[in-house]
């Protein structure tokens, strides 16, 4: 069974060796994903907001892999402020509410950039 690869641009995924999301038969993984802003933009400054940049970056891998929002099955979200939870569940409810997939969010005492408040991991399925 051959994997199939996906980047999101990010710095990292060729200095660290990484892929934004790979899919192997149904199984597709998206890495934890931090909200790099797209060229031009700056860092969102909510976590909220942080929270939906994630989703749009992840959403985008996924359908890069013949899947989407409607077929993830696990989140892990990780944030550095539990101040900033409500923020982020409700952001979460948005992207994936109608798939109610099982979710994890956990706090951590800082992510690789000091401006992120928040990075996002899935796994889904891709039934094609």
């Amino acid at each position: 069974m051959h994997r199939i690869r996906v980047e999101s641009g990010s710095p990292y995924e060729r200095l660290y060796g990484f892929s934004r999301g790979l899919r192997r038969g149904s199984r597709v993984e998206v890495a934890g994903t931090a909200p790099i802003p797209a060229e031009g933009d700056s860092i969102a400054p909510t976590a909220y907001d942080q929270m939906l940049r994630c989703g749009e970056i992840v959403t985008r891998a996924l359908e890069q892999l013949g899947s989407s929002v409607d077929e993830v099955v696990r989140t892990r979200m990780y944030i550095t402020d539990s101040a900033d939870a409500d923020e982020v569940g409700r952001a979460h409810g948005e992207l994936f509410g109608p798939a109610r997939p099982v979710a994890t969010m956990v706090v951590v005492t800082g992510l690789l950039d000091p401006a992120w408040k928040v990075e996002l991991e899935v796994e889904a399925v891709a039934e094609s």
